[in-house]
C-alpha cells in the first residue's frame, strides 16, 4: 500500500515552508519574506501517530498572475493537487481574508478532494480567534488556527489530516502483482516502451516532450502472469524554462515509486544519463525500490564491441550509488530485448523479498571479521555481536555492536559486498541497521 499524499498550498508568503519545515524536522524549503520563493516543490516523508504520508509542498497559487515563473508555480501546485489524497490550505491571519485565498479555494472545490482549512501565524489564541472566523466566509468547512512558527495547533490540524486516510490498506493490499514504475525525462521513451509491451497504443505518444500528462496504470499478460505498470510521463511544456519543466516530473516520480515494486529507469542512449536521471534514480534508491537501468534507443547508437562496457562504465559512475541495480539496453522502437524485460522484473522481485537465514548470516559476518578487522578508535575496537535480517522490500537487516560510533561507513559497506558475493540480491538496495548492545548483555 502506498502512503498517502498530502499537499500544502495556498498564496505565496503565508507560511507553507515553515509548516512543512516544522513538519519535516527539518530546514528543507528555502523560507523568505518574498512572495513565491519556494520555486521547488519539495517532498518528504512525515509520520503522525501510527499514520505515515508523503507531503509535498507546493509553490504559491498566484490565481491571475502573467508572471512566468508564478504561473509556472501556479500549474506546479495544480499538479500536487491532482496528485494529492488530502490538501492543507494554508491561509494568513494576519493579512486577513483576501480575494486571492477565494479563488484558490473555487480551485480546491472543483478539486473533490477533502480540504483541511489552516488558518497560519496564529500565536494568541485568545487574541486571533476572532480574525479566524472570518475564514468561515471560504465555504471549504472549520477554519483550525495554528502557528507553524511556533509550533502551535499542529497536533490538532494532523488529527484533521488523516482522519481522511484511508481506514485500512484495502484492496490494493492484496493485490500481490508486481507493479513496475516506468521513470524518467521526458521524451525518453517511456510510453513507447509500454504501447510496444502491450501491442497497442493506449498511452499517448508524440515528439513533443512530456504528453502524457497524468499517471497511467496498464495491466500487462506475460506468459499467463499478470503485470501493472505505472506510466510517469512528464508534463505538456507550458513554456520553455527547462529547469520548472523538471521540476514538475519529481513528484509524480515520488508518488508513482511509492506505489512500484520495482523501478525501470529509462535513459535516452544518444544523450546519456544526466543530472535530472540521477535525482530520479536517487528517488528510487532512497526508498529501497528494485531498480533496473533501462536504455532506450539503443538502435540509434553507432557501436562497436566495446560500446556496451564503456556505456556501462559510464552509468556505474555517475549513478555509483546504484552498483546494484541491473542495466538493460532496449529499444521501444524495434522492440529489442523489451521482452527480456520481463525476465528481469521477475529476478528484481525475487531479490526484493529474499530471506536469508540467521544462523546463516552470522556465519558470513564472522568469516568477513576474520578476513579483515573491524575498525578501532582511540585503543577501543569495534565488536560485532550479531547480524539478523527483520524485513523484506528491500532486504533489512540488523547488526548488534557494542559501539555505534566505531562503525563506519566503509564497515558496513563491506559486510553488504560480503552479502551480496553469497547471495547476489541483483537489483535491490540491502539496509543496515545498527544496534548497541552493552558486553555485559551477551
Amino acid at each position: 500500500m502506498s502512503k498517502p499524499v498530502v499537499a500544502i498550498v495556498g498564496r505565496p508568503n503565508v507560511g507553507k515552508s515553515t509548516l512543512f519545515n516544522a513538519l519535516a524536522g527539518e530546514m528543507i524549503s528555502i523560507v523568505k519574506d518574498t512572495p513565491g520563493v519556494t520555486r521547488d516543490r519539495i517532498y518528504a516523508d512525515v509520520s503522525w501517530l501510527d499514520r505515515e504520508f508523503t507531503m509535498i509542498d507546493t509553490g504559491g497559487i498566484e490565481p491571475d498572475s502573467r508572471d512566468v515563473i508564478l504561473s509556472q508555480m501556479r500549474e506546479q501546485a495544480q499538479i500536487a493537487i491532482d496528485t494529492a489524497d488530502v490538501i492543507i490550505f494554508i491561509t494568513d491571519v494576519k493579512q486577513g481574508l483576501v480575494d486571492s485565498d477565494s479563488k484558490v479555494a473555487d480551485m480546491l472545490r472543483r478539486s473533490g478532494k477533502p480540504v483541511i482549512l489552516v488558518v497560519n501565524k496564529v500565536d494568541n489564541f485568545d487574541k486571533f480567534m476572532p480574525d479566524v472566523y472570518e475564514f468561515y466566509n471560504l465555504g471549504i468547512g472549520d477554519p483550525v488556527p495554528i502557528s507553524a512558527a511556533s509550533r502551535l495547533g499542529l497536533g490538532d490540524m494532523l488529527d484533521e489530516v488523516t482522519a481522511h486516510f484511508p481506514k485500512s490498506a484495502g484492496e490494493e493490499e492484496e493485490d500481490d502483482r508486481p507493479r513496475i514504475a516506468i521513470v524518467g525525462k521526458p521524451n525518453v521513451g517511456k510510453s513507447s516502451i509500454i504501447n510496444k509491451l502491450l501491442g497497442e497504443n493506449r498511452v499517448i505518444v508524440s515528439d513533443v516532450a512530456g504528453t502524457t500528462r497524468d499517471a497511467i496504470d496498464t495491466e500487462i499478460l506475460h506468459d499467463g502472469k499478470e503485470y501493472i505498470f505505472i506510466d510517469t510521463a512528464g508534463l505538456r511544456r507550458k513554456s520553455r524554462i527547462k529547469e520548472e519543466l523538471e521540476r514538475y516530473s519529481i513528484i509524480r516520480t515520488v508518488t508513482a515509486v511509492e506505489r512500484a515494486d520495482v523501478v525501470l529507469i529509462v535513459i535516452d542512449a544518444e544523450e546519456g544519463v544526466t543530472e535530472q536521471d540521477a535525482k530520479i534514480a536517487g528517488i528510487a534508491h532512497e526508498r529501497g525500490k528494485g531498480i533496473i537501468i533501462v536504455v532506450n534507443k539503443w538502435d540509434a547508437v553507432e557501436k562497436n564491441d566495446k560500446t556496451m562496457r564503456e556505456y556501462d562504465n559510464k552509468i556505474r559512475q555517475v549513478l555509483s550509488y546504484l552498483s546494484y541495480a541491473e542495466i538493460m539496453y532496449v529499444s521501444a522502437v524495434t522492440g529489442q530485448r523489451l521482452n527480456k524485460l520481463y525476465e528481469m522484473i521477475d529476478i528484481v522481485i525475487e531479490n526484493q523479498t529474499l530471506r536469508v537465514a540467521t544462523g546463516v548470516l552470522n556465519e558470513i559476518m564472522t568469516e568477513a571479521v576474520a578476513m579483515q578487522q573491524p575498525p578501532s578508535d582511540k585503543g577501543k575496537r569495534l565488536k560485532l555481536y550479531y547480524i539478523t535480517q527483520v524485513s523484506v522490500k528491500p532486504p533489512t537487516f540488523v547488526i548488534f555492536v557494542n559501539d555505534k560510533e566505531l562503525m563506519h561507513f566503509s564497515y558496513t559497506r563491506y559486510l553488504e559486498n560480503k552479502i551480496r558475493e553469497a547471495f547476489g540480491f541483483r537489483g535491490t538496495s540491502l539496509k543496515f541497521f545498527i544496534r548497541e548492545r552493552k558486553e555485559k548483555e551477551q
